[in-house]
């Protein structure tokens, strides 16, 4: 977690480490079945891009043989789908890794480092999302909730679309996070998000004063009602789940189950918040984010612009990674969630092909990062796996520091990764930042759970070995923003205080790798395709096929290999 940027960090070591990334993804897999010929269309009529928020690559490969015919295994029959791609920065958390899917950009130049993170002038701790010149629109707004896209400091490819098309190409975005909508809409798209207060789905004041007619009738249905006092239960047999972790590995908290079946309902016995919030926690808030996405396409008339221009709807369904924060992804519940959110997007594909044609739609899934297993299930598997805590690792450091140098928290922020010296005080007692800097390193590194810490000084001046890890630090270090030191965990390790679930973060391969999935058979050739892929590539990818400019900051190749 960091603050936001404005310009640019020095590009020359950069451009070393997206030489040695480029030589990691050589590799090249031929598509597995050649497609016969397809009549192209210049344009297709509306780009559906869909975020599963929190879906490791892994599970998509380890379930896929329950899938059923219309959802994940349409995207994989009829669509491009890359089993090596990746959120290759470093730190894989969901507002980093939604930024890249339409901006083609790493956070050194997208300024989204973390979901929070330090003001490096405030020290104060901010959301990547907050904006305090906006409110939600029916719904009550704190301080920290996110209202606009005032941080993201580049272009998505739904700013490019409408630029192009003098504003006639509508963008919007839908998600059960608020991030996960406003980093997706861009800077000219519209975002609407799901008010756990209300259960209502809202946009922004930044886009609008009050909520067009649909929005007002689908909100005026309260569709969020019909969960209540149900509950979420297996979808499949029992026999389908034998490989998945015992639900005693998560032990339950106060008030909170750790095995099916989950209710949906209030202490109070009324529809409120509490009823609204804990909807979040299952199936049941994708389902309702996908029926406003239905809602918005109809609304807006999306794929039918009177215009002749594309349109852009992105979704990101946001409970799967809820549900592998409280379970882990080798469990039950993630396990069921997944086979659930199949079927909802089978159905979803359904409708879009009565709606306005498959063969007129182009669609991409893709994730914002992945998940390691929770450390009890890694631990059984002979593997050393903890939680870090943070805090007492700083205030440790501190002490360190106040011992060498004599002077008390050198250290004055810190949001984990990113730790915040006070330059400051070192100028004003005569040290050298570099020394300190080096002394605060070499001390983390040495403490149990962490594998590398790299410096401010080392970022400036290039100094940053050409390992794989270091390039997807650096892309995620960002000079205004960042921190002066960020800290490395070992794999399977996280920073973390508590003693359930899991969380992810780290520059490992199983935070990193996510599916990668393009359908649209009048643009893309189906087939399996094993080189390595980024998710920054599918900004560049769409803006060909859309035949716009690429977003500023876009980084990623054009994914040819998949092009008709």
């Amino acid at each position: 977690m960091m603050k936001r940027s404005t310009s640019l960090p020095l590009l020359r070591p950069l451009a070393l480490a997206c030489c040695l990334a480029g030589a990691l993804s050589a590799h090249a897999v031929t598509p597995a079945t050649p497609a016969a010929p397809v009549a192209t269309s210049a344009q297709p009529k509306l780009v559906v891009v869909l975020v599963v928020d929190g879906l490791p690559n892994e599970q998509v490969q380890r379930y896929r043989d329950q899938f059923g015919q219309g959802g994940l295994r349409r995207l994989m029959d009829q669509g491009a789908w890359f089993s090596n791609a990746h959120q290759a920065h470093g730190v894989t958390v969901t507002a980093v890794g939604h930024s890249a899917v339409l901006t083609g950009a790493y956070p050194y130049q997208h300024g989204i480092i973390g979901n929070n993170w330090i003001d490096p002038v405030t020290k104060q701790s901010i959301y990547c999302t907050e904006d305090h010149d906006y409110h939600y629109i029916g719904a009550p707004t704190r301080s920290d909730d996110g209202t606009s896209p005032a941080r993201l400091h580049v272009s998505t490819v739904g700013d490019e679309l409408r630029y192009a098309t003098g504003n006639r190409a509508k963008v919007v975005a839908v998600s059960g996070k608020d991030r996960g909508a406003i980093l997706l809409a861009g800077k000219t798209g519209t975002a609407y998000m799901y008010m756990e207060s209300t259960g209502d789905f809202a946009s922004s004041t930044y886009y609008m004063q009050s909520h067009p007619a649909w929005v007002q009738r689908y909100d005026a249905g309260k569709p969020q009602d019909r969960y209540y006092g149900k509950s979420w239960t297996p979808l499949l047999a029992d026999a389908a789940y034998a490989g998945d972790a015992p639900d005693s590995l998560t032990p339950s908290k106060p008030g909170v189950r750790n095995s099916f079946p989950f209710a949906y309902y209030s202490e109070s016995g009324e529809l409120d918040g509490s009823y609204y919030k804990r909807l979040k926690s299952g199936p049941f808030l994708d389902e309702l984010t996908l029926d406003f996405a239905r809602a918005a396409i109809e609304g807006e008339q999306l794929g039918a612009n009177p215009a002749g221009v594309p349109d852009l709807l992105a979704v990101s369904l946001s409970a799967h990674d809820y549900v592998n924060h409280a379970f882990g992804p080798e469990s039950k519940m993630s396990h069921d969630h997944l086979q659930r959110v199949d079927r909802m997007l089978a159905g979803f594909f359904n409708y879009l092909d009565k709606r306005i044609g498959l063969d007129n739609v182009l669609v991409v899934l893709t994730a914002d990062h992945g998940f390691p297993n929770v450390p009890e299930f890694a631990q059984g598997q002979h593997l050393d796996a903890q939680r870090l805590d943070g805090d007492k690792l700083v205030a440790a450091l501190n002490q360190h520091l106040e011992a060498k140098y004599g002077q008390a928290r050198l250290v004055n922020a810190w949001s984990l990764p990113n730790v915040h010296l006070d330059y400051a005080l070192i100028d004003k007692s005569g040290l050298r930042r570099e020394d300190v800097e080096n002394t605060a390193a070499r001390y983390i590194e040495q403490q149990a759970g962490v594998a590398q810490v790299y410096t401010r000084g080392q970022f400036e001046h290039g100094a940053v070995a050409g390992t794989r890890i270091a390039t997807l630090m650096r892309r995620a270090w960002n000079r205004e923003a960042s921190g002066d030191l960020m800290v490395v965990t070992k794999p399977y390790w996280y920073f973390g205080t508590g003693t359930t679930g899991t969380s992810h973060g780290s520059p490992y391969a199983y935070d990193t790798n996510v599916p990668l999935m393009i359908m649209g058979k009048r643009w893309i050739k189906p087939g399996y395709y094993g080189q390595y892929a980024e998710v920054v590539d599918l900004a560049p990818t769409l803006a060909n096929v859309l035949h716009v400019r690429p977003p500023a900051a876009a980084e990623g190749r054009v994914l040819t290999e998949t092009l008709r």
